[in-house]
């Protein structure tokens, strides 16, 4: 039986039809970034106080400074207060003015944003005081989306094909991200983006195609995603208005529904599933593109592959050291939800952070080559847990530093990020490398779900989320130690492969 990497050899290593269909999976890439992190642009903080309108019923003619000062506390430093104001009552307005108002409560009419402009997410949807928490809750909500794509896609991949699930997640993703700007309520809108998540998340499994002699090609996806951040960037910049950003954000997509004529189906997955003739369509087709030729006799040899029964037993033992996973997705989700909060302008922060992101990615391409897997994950993980770590002794009035610490975080994340997804699709034997990449990406966005919520501990100390997303990104460093190196290794087709050759 012909082994697959000598077919590849065949059509072409990394000829022009592999490039095509590696820039068919990269284009849906561009926006998601807006996806993942646009929201953190959408709930900027701004100066608020409560709504105290109801003096107005017996002072209608007071001016916005006299009724402030009439309904509002001040706090330690003279400011108004945001989340409380004076107890509403009965009297006329000379009696208020003489007595003055003591007992305080809560904003119990919403609030009054002085100096917005344009509408955003945090001041339609009063995302202030009590309601602040629902802004970090949102994003761990998409990362539930996120999972439950991975639990999905992964599977369903291995089942019906990559063609068709990403089809259907590029269709889920444009229809759900695009209605997100027309939605009314903020519960809906959670609802919503989670279930868009599921999209992405197929999307983000799916296009982890690439065979023995062009797996580095899911690196070049992945700068895709660094362009992405600079584009998001851009947008978030010039459209201030949250509900055109998520039209800006959401419509080029449905322009990726040529993918339907375009987009082949992966031949390893077609032999796999011994869909053979079919198989042989696509390969000679990129046979022709590459302008190769197929020795007849080799396309007499494909053969299908099948499970057996040391499947799940191989699974389990390749998923347990790559928790690491987990530890990846942590530190990037971390500081790149953390963008507002390094004390620097958040635009200026955002395209440090998507400049950094590119040469991130393109140096993973050689880091990988030249030092193997295993290290350039262990040393990557080890800086960006360092970089929090380092983060947490700085003092706060300290932004810049603190802010070119977060961007080298930044960079040792993505990189890391990128080698995690080469590294753990070179694990896992072709029949089920879908399925065990949809388990390592589970393991990842339980991650994401974690993340935001680890920096709803900074009520009680500001040091806290950075110290954890870097103590827990260290150990994730040095477990990666324990893993196998598979540099220059063929990808196994079928479970039974025990002793992988070399190439």
């Amino acid at each position: 039986m012909v082994e697959f990497g000598d077919l590849i050899s065949a059509v072409g290593e990394f000829g022009l039809y592999q490039k095509l269909v590696v820039l068919l999976l990269s284009l849906p890439l561009l926006l998601n970034p807006f996806q993942m992190v646009g929201q953190v642009f959408m709930v900027v903080d701004v100066p608020h106080y409560c709504n105290t309108d109801w003096i107005r019923a017996v002072g209608p003619n007071l001016t916005e400074e006299e009724q402030l000062n009439l309904t509002l506390p001040r706090d330690a430093d003279g400011e108004y207060e945001q989340c409380s104001m004076y107890s509403p009552v009965d009297w006329d307005l000379d009696s208020i003015m003489a007595y003055g108002l003591n007992a305080t409560e809560k904003c119990s009419n919403g609030w009054v944003y002085p100096t917005a402009q344009q509408p955003s997410l945090l001041t339609e949807f009063d995302l202030v005081c009590d309601r602040k928490d629902l802004s970090d809750i949102s994003q761990s909500v998409y990362m539930v989306g996120l999972l439950l794509g991975a639990m999905i896609f992964g599977p369903l991949s291995d089942r019906i094909g990559r063609r068709p699930v990403l089809l259907i997640s590029i269709l889920g993703q444009s229809l759900f991200s695009l209605a997100i700007a027309f939605l009314p309520n903020f519960i809906v809108y959670m609802v919503f983006r989670c279930i868009m998540a599921t999209a992405v998340s197929g999307i983000l499994i799916t296009t982890l195609h690439g065979g023995v002699h062009y797996r580095d090609s899911v690196l070049i996806t992945h700068c895709f995603l660094a362009t992405g951040q600079l584009v998001l960037a851009g947008l978030s910049y010039g459209i201030r208005n949250w509900r055109l950003l998520q039209i800006a954000g959401s419509a080029p997509t449905f322009a990726l529904f040529f993918y339907f004529w375009v987009l082949p189906e992966s031949a390893r997955w077609l032999v796999t599933k011994g869909k053979i003739e079919e198989a042989k369509k696509y390969l000679k087709k990129a046979a022709s593109i590459n302008k190769r030729t197929i020795p007849p006799e080799l396309l007499d040899q494909v053969q299908p592959w099948h499970e057996n029964k040391s499947m799940k037993t191989q699974l389990n033992t390749y998923s347990i050291p790559l928790n690491f996973r987990f530890m990846d997705s942590l530190v990037y989700y971390g500081l790149s939800l953390n963008v507002t909060g390094f004390g620097l302008d958040i635009y200026l922060t955002q395209l440090a952070f998507g400049v950094v992101e590119l040469p991130g990615r393109i140096c993973c391409i050689y880091l990988l080559q030249w030092f193997g897997r295993k290290k350039v994950q262990a040393v990557l993980l080890l800086l960006a847990g360092l970089m929090c770590l380092i983060i947490v002794g700085i003092p706060e009035d300290q932004a810049v530093a603190i802010t070119v610490l977060a961007v080298i975080g930044k960079f040792a994340a993505c990189a890391s990020f990128s080698t995690s997804y080469v590294y753990s699709a070179e694990l896992f034997p072709t029949i089920i490398r879908q399925s065990g990449v949809g388990l390592c990406s589970m393991a990842a966005r339980v991650a994401g779900i974690i993340a935001p919520l680890i920096r709803l501990l900074e009520q009680y100390h500001k040091a806290i989320p950075m110290a954890v997303y870097g103590s827990a990104t260290v150990l994730g460093g040095l477990l990666c130690f324990l893993l196998p190196e598979t540099r220059g290794v063929d990808l196994p087709d079928d479970t039974v492969t025990d002793n992988p050759q070399k190439k």
